[in-house]
């Protein structure tokens, strides 16, 4: 595993496993897969209704806490909530998250922030940053932040690379968690040449080539499957690295291209989207 340094000076693995659309069964074993493959950093949300079971995932693996990285997400209707992170926190049986992110620009996420920062203050959590925060939202929070966000987590992958948003992101040292690092899947841009060339060479697959130019571009990897050999699959990269000219190669690709397509109408529905505590099991 290869870690990065957030500006709080935490370190972070450089790719986890995603748990986002896991029913609670299938993220308890992709859980248990990937901490018994080598992973150390695990994804979820109370969104995904799947944080009981990635709590049970960690413990059954017989992994201790300390070993894994685990971060967490808060919807935008618990933002101030004041039990919302001792809440979270109960229901992924632990004292505390690596990683604390809003999870979108929508409700009233200044106070929400304000809250991670009281909660990093008390020690129930150790990092904290944004999710889906771009533009405006974004420069919001930079203003009235005591403690800097340390990650942020957008779409990004070759077709996508958020170029634009790097160059804001460099000046305040905050790194980048790509999801849809893979593009959705989209078999157009993992059928890419340049991914089956490298592929061929390094003897890997074009996913793993994906996910290795990631790593190398300063980009956190949170792939999600609940695939045993694709878990396994995904955090084989780091037994080789690109070359500077491979990844020009594939900084070329962009296109500007998102799959998700933020929209403000659909955003401001968050801040009253309720979630059903009963899915998470």
């Amino acid at each position: 595993m290869e870690y990065f340094k957030l500006n709080d000076q935490n370190k972070i693995p450089s790719l986890g496993l995603g748990t986002f659309l896991l029913s609670p069964q299938d993220a308890e074993s992709a859980v248990i897969s990937a901490l018994n493959n080598g992973y150390n950093l695990i994804d979820t949300a109370n969104a995904y209704h799947n944080e009981r079971a990635v709590g049970r995932g960690i413990k059954k693996s017989g992994m201790k806490r300390e070993e894994v990285f685990l971060e967490s997400k808060l919807w935008p209707t618990v933002y101030t909530k004041e039990t919302a992170i001792d809440e979270m926190l109960n229901r992924l049986d632990t004292d505390y998250v690596d990683l604390l992110l809003l999870h979108q620009p929508a409700g009233d996420y200044i106070n929400g922030y304000k809250m991670m920062e009281k909660a990093v203050k008390g020690g129930k959590v150790k990092s904290i940053g944004i999710s889906n925060f771009e533009g405006k939202p974004l420069e919001e929070i930079l203003s009235i932040c005591e403690i800097k966000p340390a990650v942020i987590q957008v779409e990004a992958h070759p077709y996508f690379p958020q170029n634009e948003l790097k160059k804001i992101l460099k000046d305040n040292d905050i790194l980048i968690q790509a999801w849809y690092p893979l593009g959705h899947g989209d078999k157009k841009l993992i059928n890419e040449k340049v991914f089956k060339d490298l592929a061929d060479k390094y003897q890997k697959n074009p996913a793993q080539i994906i996910l290795r130019w990631h790593v190398q571009s300063g980009n956190i990897v949170i792939p999600g499957s609940k695939n045993p050999a694709h878990i396994k699959d995904n955090i084989n990269i780091f037994d080789f690295s690109l070359t500077d000219e491979e990844i020009d190669l594939i900084d070329n690709l962009n296109k500007n291209k998102r799959y998700y397509i933020p929209r403000e109408e659909q955003t401001k529905k968050y801040a009253q989207m309720e979630l059903n505590e009963n899915l998470d099991v």
